[in-house]
């Protein structure tokens, strides 16, 4: 439940209190993320933490929705932009290996590690993020499967098995990431990975 305020406070900008959020449960995860942290890093006090964004679930579940919309917007950028659904896949693995080792941030995916360590009675931190790699697995499937469709993949392809090797490539770069792995390393890792990639119909072996 939300605690009581005379209204909601507006001496604060949202995105970047939800950016300061963010930065602490993307390094430290949901649950080593504390109140008193959030508040000390937003610039603002409990009752009014409470009052913009109610209880610490809900604003995680706020800064997921920030990260993905934000931090994660090249992937859907790059499968909107390229010709074919291969190249678009190409693109965003190679622009990860660069989002995921930025300099100024934590490294791999907030939505890959922010329920790490947590304890059972965090149940609902998993299904926030699970839904969220759920959804980018199943966005995946759905271009890959168009594309099978008309032509530009061969009809032996299947769909989720493609789009879960994709996301299992994705998800393994994060982790490589969070080890220490360059920008380069990881680039690389995005080409060796795209050599598994089903030739188009026709296309020259």
């Amino acid at each position: 439940m939300v605690r009581g305020q005379s209204g909601r406070p507006r001496s604060f900008d949202r995105a970047e209190a939800l950016e300061r959020a963010m930065r602490l449960f993307w390094e430290r995860g949901y649950e080593a993320t504390s109140i008193a942290a959030l508040t000390r890093e937003m610039g603002i006090a409990a009752p009014s933490l409470y009052a913009a964004f109610g209880d610490k679930m809900t604003l995680f579940r706020e800064v997921v929705d920030f990260y993905v919309s934000v931090y994660g917007a090249y992937m859907g950028r790059a499968l909107e932009e390229e010709p074919t659904v291969g190249t678009g896949m190409a693109r965003m693995l190679h622009e990860a290996a660069s989002e995921l080792t930025a300099d100024g941030r934590p490294r791999g995916c907030l939505v890959a590690f922010a329920a790490n360590n947590c304890s059972p009675s965090c149940v609902e931190v998993e299904q926030v993020l699970r839904q969220q790699r759920g959804a980018m697995q199943e966005e995946f499937e759905r271009r890959i499967r168009k594309a099978r469709e008309s032509g530009e993949l061969p009809s032996g392809v299947e769909p989720k098995e493609l789009a879960r090797y994709v996301a299992v490539v994705f998800q393994g770069m994060s982790q490589q990431a969070r080890d220490g792995a360059s920008q380069a390393e990881l680039e690389a890792v995005a080409a060796t990975a795209m050599l598994a990639w089903p030739k188009a119909p026709g296309a020259e072996e």
